[in-house]
Order: structure tokens, then C-alpha cells, then sequence
């Protein structure tokens, strides 16, 4: 980061090594997310792929190496600095869902901003905004069984946007969709970037769908490289 408080890298990690007893599961592993690009990473299961996507995010430690978020080392940082740091700045979006059965999607979408302090008000006007974006408006009353699963995939995305955070971070979105669904989350994805310039990181072992992307690297044996 200058000093003038920018920063080139959404996301730049370097030289992850991350164990698991003794499984080295990452190997070294660098990758610079740059701002309002859309990164994909493909690769095998058991690739190493989940685990260095909880790293980026924050939901794991790496056992060395160094990550920085928008500009800010997160080495040292204490579980509620950190919590913080994913509030104010990352989205996440999993391949199961999460919602919340007991709430609407307008609700499931709202929550992010409530848990922070919004008022209802307010949480309820930006989430039907994102209900809106999402071509959702129609569904906003509607539990998370009343939905399609890409349906229920993109309440979820709009959740994810709901604190407006610099980078969502996606661990394979459309994973558990059809074929013409994930193609249609992909695309979203895609436009989410463009329209919003959100710096993006997805998991995926579709390799067709991750070619959406402006750069693809693959996981092999915890080693990471471009396409």
C-alpha cells in the first residue's frame, strides 16, 4: 500500500505452506489477486484448491508464508482483527448454500448488515436493491425450500455483497447446480465483477466455467500455476 492508501493487489500471497499432520497440502504457493479481476482456480479434489481459498480468506493460518488483504498484512492479527477484517472487506460464497430455513431471502440477504448494526430499514432497502440485481424480486418473500437451487445460489451471492466487500471469494459456486445453472452463476459471477468491480476468486473444477475468467491457474499436488 502508498501513501496514499492504494494498493495495487486485492489479494497477494506468498510462499503458503500448509500441513495437515504430515500431508504438505500446499507447497510454496504465491498468487497476486488484482483489483476488480475475476481468478479462478481449477484443479482435482484433494488438490490443495479449499484449503488456500480459506488461507486467502482468512479461515485458516498458513504454517508460513505471508497474505495481505487490500494492502493489509494479516500475519499477527488476532481472531477478532481478523473477523473485522472479513466483515469490511470479503464475501463468501460456498457451495452449499447456508441459508437461514426460518428466514426469507429478503431476510437471508439482510443479515449481514443487521449482525453489523444497519437498521431494518436500511438493511431491508439494500437488500431488496441486491433482490432486484439479482432478478430476484419476485422470490423476496420466499424460504430458502420455496427456491431452486440456483435460485438459492444466488441469495447467497447477494448475501455475500450485502456489506459491499472489496473481494468475494467463491468455493465452487455451482458445484451442487446443473449444468445450465452453474453456466448462468458463472455469468452472474462474471457481471458482478464487471458491474460492481469486485475482485474475485473462485474455486471450481470446471475447467469450461472457470475459462470465464480474466486468469485460470491450477492446483496439482499443492503446487499452483497459471494456465
Amino acid at each position: 500500500m502508498d501513501e496514499n492508501g492504494n494498493y495495487q493487489w486485492a489479494i497477494k500471497a506468498e510462499n503458503i505452506y500448509r500441513r495437515f499432520g504430515t500431508l504438505e497440502v500446499l507447497k510454496g504457493v504465491s498468487i497476486g489477486v488484482p483489483k476488480g479481476k475475476m481468478i479462478s482456480i481449477v484443479g482435482r479434489s484433494g488438490s490443495g484448491k479449499s484449503t488456500l481459498l480459506h488461507i486467502l480468506g482468512t479461515l485458516d493460518s498458513p504454517d508460513q508464508g505471508s497474505v495481505e488483504i487490500c494492502g493489509i498484512p494479516i500475519t499477527g492479527m488476532k481472531s477478532k482483527q481478523l473477523a473485522s477484517l472479513r466483515n469490511q472487506r470479503l464475501g463468501f460464497v460456498f457451495q452449499f448454500h447456508h441459508l437461514l430455513p426460518e428466514f426469507t431471502a429478503l431476510e437471508n440477504i439482510a443479515m449481514p448488515a443487521l449482525i453489523t448494526g444497519m437498521s431494518k430499514k436500511s438493511a431491508y432497502k439494500k437488500a431488496d436493491e441486491l433482490l432486484g440485481y439479482l432478478q430476484l424480486t419476485e422470490r423476496s418473500t420466499h424460504r430458502p425450500n420455496q427456491l431452486s437451487g440456483g435460485e438459492q445460489q444466488r441469495v447467497a451471492i447477494g448475501r455475500a455483497l450485502m456489506n459491499e466487500p472489496d473481494i468475494l471469494l467463491a468455493d465452487e459456486p455451482s458445484g451442487n447446480l446443473d449444468t445450465e445453472t452453474s453456466i448462468q452463476v458463472h455469468q452472474l459471477l462474471r457481471r458482478i465483477t464487471t458491474d460492481m468491480g469486485k475482485s474475485l476468486v473462485i474455486v471450481t473444477h470446471n475447467v469450461e466455467l472457470a475459462a470465464l475468467s480474466d486468469v485460470v491457474y491450477e492446483m496439482k499436488d499443492g503446487v499452483l500455476n497459471k494456465e
